[in-house]
């Protein structure tokens, strides 16, 4: 029985993902599974730019209430909260006890379900405030903007209870365990993972399900969906649900491999980096915005470390160079029927004439 061509390069995927911590240093692993964290949130980007044709540039607050939630717990985890016991950048800025709303973060379970229930409860809250107005289009990019810089904003202004623009730093435990070590790293490695591959198998069946098709539908001809009876905001609003959950799942599993989370990672120049992933990778396709944020990311610290004044040029250089000739992203290279599939085909027939010439 022949394996389809697609169906074999993944299953190679994912088994090269799955034994990295054997190919790979420690660095690169670290790397690998930020990134990939952060390939999570590109595919919550993905479902709602590509499939429900809205534009988000406040991304980055969702992100940012995933990492904060977790972060309070690893902050508060081996403290003797009965004994007065507090975070060390509330004890330099003179804070006498500890806020009320940081108690319940004392719990890992507590924390762990906030991760996912804040950011998507809160994406629900505002897109159906947003979208029963029908407020869409740039309308909205601009107002999730708005929001991803007064949410970085607030967290640096209240530096005694979020550590400011610093952020939260210096983890070290987690349910007990030591998250320091090389084999706590490949633990939080195939856990990114593994949310990775279960995150992109969930989102492929959602979008061939009669939501996805409505989704769809909807982005393609919301005033011909109200026309024919359905109320296109449930759509929307689950879509953008699911894409805040994810950026907070991201944000979370981001923190633990990179140990911090700031202001820094959460405004609107990072929200906007977020949807340059998904174009340069393809907004259209899941696979396209992992790839993209891989890609991106990996040449970002590469080119970075070697000429950082020159990165953001890179940045957009790359930005208008996947609007300009790569409308589908790298993978509307390989997407049957497109445009740049049949120039790839032409570009690799050319290859085989001059080869048996």
């Amino acid at each position: 029985m022949k394996i389809p061509f697609k169906y074999a390069v993944g299953t190679v995927l994912i088994l090269l993902g799955a034994t990295a911590p054997w190919l790979v240093s420690a660095y690169e692993l670290s790397l690998l599974g930020r990134f990939l964290a952060l390939s999570i949130l590109a595919m919550g980007i993905m479902l709602t730019w590509g499939e429900a044709g809205i534009l988000s540039l406040g991304q980055g607050v969702f992100f940012g209430l995933g990492g904060y939630a977790l972060a309070m717990h690893l902050k508060l985890e081996g403290l003797d909260l009965e004994n007065g016991d507090m975070p060390d950048f509330m004890v330099w800025s003179g804070v006498s006890t500890l806020p009320a709303v940081w108690y319940p973060f004392a719990n890992a379970w507590f924390s762990l379900a906030c991760v996912v229930l804040v950011p998507g409860g809160f994406a629900a809250a505002f897109s159906w405030l947003v979208f029963r107005r029908r407020v869409g289009g740039v309308y909205f990019a601009l107002i999730t903007q708005a929001l991803a810089l007064a949410f970085s904003t607030l967290l640096i202004s209240q530096q005694a209870y979020t550590g400011g623009f610093n952020g939260l730093t210096d983890f070290s435990t987690l349910f007990g365990q030591d998250i320091t070590t090389n084999g706590a790293a490949q633990v939080i490695y195939w856990v990114t993972f593994l949310f990775v591959v279960t995150v992109y198998f969930v989102l492929r069946w959602l979008l061939t399900s009669r939501w996805g098709m409505m989704l769809r539908a909807t982005r393609d001809g919301e005033n011909r969906v109200r026309f024919l009876g359905h109320d296109p905001v449930p759509y929307k609003v689950i879509a953008f649900a699911i894409a805040g959950a994810l950026a907070g799942i991201g944000g979370a599993l981001f923190t633990l491999h990179a140990g911090v989370v700031s202001p820094a990672l959460v405004g609107v120049v990072p929200s906007i980096e977020m949807v340059v992933w998904v174009a340069v990778g393809g907004r259209n396709i899941l696979w396209g915005a992992i790839a993209g944020t891989l890609l991106v990311n990996f040449a970002k610290d590469q080119i970075s470390s070697a000429l950082p004044s020159l990165w953001l040029y890179g940045l957009g250089g790359l930005f208008i160079l996947s609007v300009s000739f790569l409308p589908a992203g790298i993978a509307g290279l390989f997407k049957p029927g497109s445009g740049e599939e049949r120039v790839v085909r032409r570009i690799l027939s050319r290859m085989k004439v001059s080869t048996a010439e």
